[in-house]
């Protein structure tokens, strides 16, 4: 997983509202709140190319053991990915 990219599913909204996020899935209608935490992880993973990298930024930014970071984001794109809101290809 953590050698792949991680693009926005096509028909996924997201607006930043502050330090949060909203994320619309426009065929479910369903939504999902991000805190300052997941939105974070979410902008680093769709501007990265591959999720190594989006986890070496949030690394830096982030003063957490590297383990817990790397369970912690895998489990995150796990989730997004699952609901649909999130692609992730080879890099």
């Amino acid at each position: 997983m953590f050698e792949m990219k991680a693009t926005k599913a096509p028909d996924v909204m997201i607006r930043q509202v502050g330090d949060e996020s909203v994320i619309l899935d426009l065929n479910t209608e369903r939504y999902l709140g991000l805190d300052d935490v997941g939105t974070r992880m979410w902008n680093a993973l769709v501007a990265s190319d591959s999720v190594e990298q989006a986890y070496q930024q949030l690394l830096g930014i982030y003063g957490v053991e590297p383990a817990l970071l790397r369970k912690d984001l895998e489990e995150f794109v796990a989730k997004l990915v699952g609901h649909g809101l999130l692609n992730l290809h080879a890099s």
